[in-house]
């Protein structure tokens, strides 16, 4: 029997990946992978392309998204896993994340710009082409037009909170993106829940209205995971009675560190996303 091997957390082109549709999922198919999500940020657009590759590998291909959302006036991401690509409600609301990027993105520029560094806008635009603008396409711009390094500089001098081109963005409220998730027949999953450095008492609120919400998931086990890190998720997973879901959040083979299916196994005790795959 072949080894059950699952990522259910990447990213392509369409949102801040560096691969293709096509090519995450033929890096995926060499790297083992027997279960793969695609979860581009706040889009469904790689959908297709990926699920025409994964079937021509047999690989079993999970639908999925990213959606940048708002709780008390925080950012949070939620996977929305084994999701109708086509249902209208989450295409709606898809929609309605473009535009808020679009204007997010003409506000970094226009500080940009104020930092005496022009052309931003256009040059991102270019970049993302029909896929999202994210915070990444501006680090790159800023990497090739030389003002810095590498990407963690882009952030740690202009993108970044407090820095001088950071944009405080309104997304939409957690209650919305759980229910778009849910009217399209899928799994809402809190990702990386370590990378918020929320209080454990904040994350207890978090949850709970999450689960109110039909919150389903948590993410045990990131790319990124240190033991002390899984040992904590377990805790709030078994604490909540959330299902347990590992996703690598892979972006680019550039860094070496975070590879699809490079994953620590999730532990027995914890109810595994994909058994509610087959519900």
């Amino acid at each position: 029997m072949i080894e059950q091997k699952y990522d259910l957390h990447c990213h392509s082109s369409y949102s801040d990946g560096e691969l293709s549709p096509g090519d995450v999922v033929l890096r995926a198919v060499e790297q083992g992978v027997t279960t793969l999500a695609l979860t581009d940020h706040d889009t469904l657009s790689g959908l297709a392309e990926a699920q025409q590759i994964a079937k021509q590998y047999e690989l079993n291909f999970i639908p999925g998204i990213e959606l940048s959302c708002l709780w008390n006036k925080k950012t949070f991401h939620i996977l929305g896993l084994n999701v109708d690509a086509n249902n209208a409600k989450l295409l709606a609301g898809t929609r309605q994340l473009k535009n808020i990027r679009y204007e997010r993105a003409k506000e970094i520029a226009n500080k940009l710009e104020r930092n005496k560094i022009p052309g931003a806008f256009q040059a991102v635009q270019d970049s993302a082409g029909v896929g999202m603008i994210t915070r990444p396409h501006f680090a790159n711009f800023l990497i090739k037009q030389g003002h810095v390094s590498t990407m963690q500089s882009a952030f740690d001098r202009y993108l970044g909170q407090g820095k001088s081109a950071f944009v405080n963005t309104q997304w939409v409220e957690l209650e919305d993106a759980v229910q778009w998730i849910k009217a399209a027949g899928g799994i809402a999953v809190l990702a990386h829940p370590m990378r918020y450095k929320l209080t454990a008492s904040w994350l207890r609120r978090f949850l709970t209205a999450f689960k109110e919400m039909g919150g389903l998931g948590i993410e045990v086990v990131t790319g990124r995971s240190n033991p002390d890190e899984i040992r904590r998720t377990i805790h709030f997973a078994q604490q909540y009675e959330l299902y347990g879901s590992v996703g690598s959040d892979f972006h680019s083979p550039k860094n070496q560190w975070v590879e699809l299916g490079r994953l620590a196994p999730l532990p027995k005790n914890i109810k595994p996303v994909w058994d509610l795959f087959t519900q």
